[in-house]
């Protein structure tokens, strides 16, 4: 496995693989409505594109494959963080966390933060985020719970 800077030509697998982790492993802790709304099956690739070309991202590639990515805004906020349905408990978060921090700490930022998912919130426990506060957030028609958590590095 390897991590690498996002190319627009990586957008379509990064867009399924975002519906599939929603849909998949997400699904765990939140409802099908919920999960629709989250990760539609209509979801605008020109939107995508200009939202992953607008921050750090980073994507995790084994075999030519994504495996992975993460978003860093230069505020230090974590935006999306996705990993592979196949690829859950694999270093693969592990990895992709560890270019943000560094990218971070090499723009100064002393402070990231992120809204991680009921799903993701013991990964992001694990790594030393703590939770600010439980938070109800509205997508698409759907609440949602999820977690404001946020590191010092």
């Amino acid at each position: 496995m390897r991590v690498r800077t996002y190319e627009i030509g990586d957008t379509e697998q990064v867009m399924k693989l975002f519906y599939d982790t929603v849909h998949e492993v997400n699904i765990r802790d939140y409802t099908q409505a919920q999960v629709n709304a989250w990760a539609p099956a209509n979801m605008d690739t020109e939107a995508w594109i200009r939202g992953l070309s607008s921050k750090f991202t980073y994507i995790a590639v084994e075999d030519d494959k994504i495996i992975g990515f993460g978003e860093l805004e230069e505020s230090g906020h974590i935006d999306r963080f996705y990993c592979h349905k196949d690829f859950q408990r694999k270093g693969v978060g592990t990895q992709i966390l560890e270019q943000i921090e560094s990218k971070a700490s090499s723009l100064g930022i002393k402070k990231l933060f992120t809204e991680a998912s009921i799903t993701a919130k013991a990964f992001f426990e694990s790594k030393g985020f703590v939770v600010v506060r439980q938070q109800e957030v509205e997508r698409r028609g759907q609440k949602f719970i999820n977690f404001l958590m946020e590191k010092t590095i």
